[in-house]
């Protein structure tokens, strides 16, 4: 496991060893361990480990992340970085607002408003897939940090009313 090295430093404490460090990423057999030294919900800094599994089908997080790393020759620093229009990675880490576009892009792209979406709706499609697939409220904040069910809840986004409706659950249908 790596130690929290600082990285990924724009001059200001909360960003110095910030999760998206190659640094702060151990590979492992069963998938990737990423160290998070401080969050918005842990400013004391006692750090949290994420773990992702390695997919089951060819949509797999970890070989994601080792073709990334490979084609942009990234070994230290910044995870996700600017992309120039023509292929070049930078050597700087990715903005919120960068990461906001992309999704309005890529919404756009398959038909949707882009108005209705944000990079937070990767975080909200995160937890509802989650918690339709059946993952208790527990598992769901050790993934995402968030500190009560309460907050989990709020990023539950049903478009399917019946989708993980209770009584579809029931023995009775």
């Amino acid at each position: 496991m790596p130690g929290i090295a600082p990285c990924c430093s724009s001059g200001s404490p909360e960003r110095s060893g910030g999760p998206s460090c190659v640094q702060l990423i151990a590979n492992g057999s069963s998938g990737l361990i990423i160290t998070i030294p401080k969050s918005k919900t842990d400013q004391e800094g006692q750090a949290r480990q994420v773990a992702i599994p390695r997919g089951q089908n060819a949509i797999c997080p970890v070989k994601a992340l080792d073709q990334w790393l490979e084609v942009s020759g990234i070994s230290e620093g910044p995870v996700f970085r600017p992309v120039t229009r023509r292929g070049h990675v930078l050597s700087g880490q990715i903005s919120g607002d960068s990461i906001a576009s992309i999704v309005k892009q890529r919404v756009r792209a398959i038909g949707l408003d882009p108005a209705r979406y944000s990079g937070h709706s990767l975080r909200a499609g995160f937890v509802t897939s989650a918690a339709t697939g059946g993952a208790p409220a527990w598992r769901i904040k050790a993934q995402t940090g968030h500190a009560s069910d309460a907050l989990v809840g709020r990023y539950i986004r049903l478009s399917d009313p019946f989708a993980a409706h209770t009584v579809s659950s029931m023995a009775i249908l």
